[in-house]
């Protein structure tokens, strides 16, 4: 059998490079809140407003009385795991248009 040091040394090695990630990406982000905070009130709320327009607004082709009523039945179910959904046969699928 023939011993494969780095296929062995792999996953240590991605969780170091995980790990350092991580860290960059921590040092990013309080660089970043340090530059935020010192922001004067106008630029402060300019910037608000552009970080709200990255923001992905979702829209549901579903009716709110209609989400309503499917979610009521999901956790109808969740609580009386014996009863049939009649309206789909995936729950989780269900779950993931209406949540």
């Amino acid at each position: 059998m023939e011993f494969k040091y780095f296929s062995y040394l792999y996953p240590i090695k991605k969780d170091i490079i995980n790990q350092q990630k991580i860290k960059m990406m921590n040092a990013t982000a309080e660089i970043l809140k340090n530059k935020i905070e010192n922001f004067s009130p106008d630029a402060l709320e300019a910037f608000a407003k552009m970080m709200e327009s990255f923001e992905e607004k979702t829209t549901s082709a579903i009716s709110k009385f209609h989400r309503d009523e499917i979610l009521y039945r999901i956790q109808f179910h969740n609580e009386n795991p014996s009863t049939k959904l009649d309206f789909h046969e995936n729950i989780s699928e269900l779950k993931k248009y209406c949540a």
